[in-house]
């Protein structure tokens, strides 16, 4: 008799979904109030002038204006200077 043995499972047999992380406007562009500019995990960006931090670490604007980027150096609560990424909102001016 043909006979075939049990099949099993599978240790690798899961996937999350894809978060669509990263940069969403970039420096120049237009932008309205309450749209989404970066979704990240932690703080690689932090928030500037005209911007607001959501709960999952997403920077929001807060006005319509440009996007800019700068950087600073900040100290950390170790002493060690680290440089960050800050996003701001220029207003538009007419």
């Amino acid at each position: 008799m043909a006979h075939k043995k049990a099949g099993g499972s599978t240790s690798n047999g899961r996937d999350s979904n894809p978060k669509y992380r990263g940069v969403k406007r970039y420096g120049g562009q237009t932008v309205a109030s309450g749209e989404v500019l970066i979704r990240q995990k932690g703080f690689k960006c932090r928030p500037g002038q005209n911007t607001h931090l959501g709960k999952d670490w997403t920077i929001h604007a807060s006005t319509d204006g440009i996007v800019t980027f700068s950087q600073k150096r900040l100290t950390k609560f170790n002493g060690k200077k680290e440089r960050c990424t800050f996003v701001h909102i220029a207003p538009a001016t007419k």
